[in-house]
């Protein structure tokens, strides 16, 4: 089976905040679980795609903000997409380039769980994906009604056997086996 590992919006701005927006809940954890997915899909060989955010910090693709966080450890022969919209699919070649890969799973991670994840994993489940949420490996920041950690717990429950008729998505965390993916056991 192909997969692909994708890391939405990991940038240094929108992990480490900014004078606007605070830090994402638990920083070092999604940092550290990031790297710690990025060592295992090298290890069995699942390719690395990242997705960034044209309007984080000076907009346009500029500025140190703008680029992945500078803890992460970004394999050399990753693939970025970058977009303007919520949805990583939206007006980028993510979709047409894990169809040209044949990926059948893929596993999701980064920021920001109501937003960005959310889109993304529900976009790839009605695009013929099945997908894997790192349960840990997904954060936000506070909302004017919830707090961050509440938002990270309701986003898992929800999209923990959320489907599109044949392909479903699931929540797992990071030390879990993600590269043997169980979701046929959901059919």
């Amino acid at each position: 089976m192909n997969q692909a590992v994708l890391i939405i919006d990991a940038q240094q701005e929108l992990i480490d905040g900014n004078q606007v927006e605070s830090a994402v809940f638990n920083k070092e954890q999604l940092i550290r679980n990031i790297n710690f997915l990025i060592e295992k899909a090298w290890e069995s060989d699942v390719p690395v795609v990242f997705v960034r955010d044209l309007d984080v910090a000076e907009g346009k693709g500029k500025g140190k903000g703008f680029q992945v966080h500078d803890e992460i450890n970004v394999p050399t022969d990753t693939k970025f997409f970058d977009k303007t919209a919520t949805n990583s699919f939206y007006g980028t070649g993510l979709l047409n380039h894990l169809r040209l890969q044949e990926v059948e799973h893929i596993v999701i991670m980064g920021c920001k769980t109501q937003h960005c994840i959310d889109s993304a994993v529900r976009t790839a489940t009605i695009n013929g994906f099945d997908v894997t949420l790192v349960g840990d490996a997904h954060s936000t920041i506070d909302s004017g009604f919830l707090s961050a950690e509440q938002i990270i717990k309701h986003h898992n429950e929800t999209l923990h056997g959320h489907y599109n008729v044949e392909h479903f998505s699931i929540v797992r965390n990071a030390k879990e086996d993600l590269f043997h993916p169980s979701h046929d056991s959901y059919r």
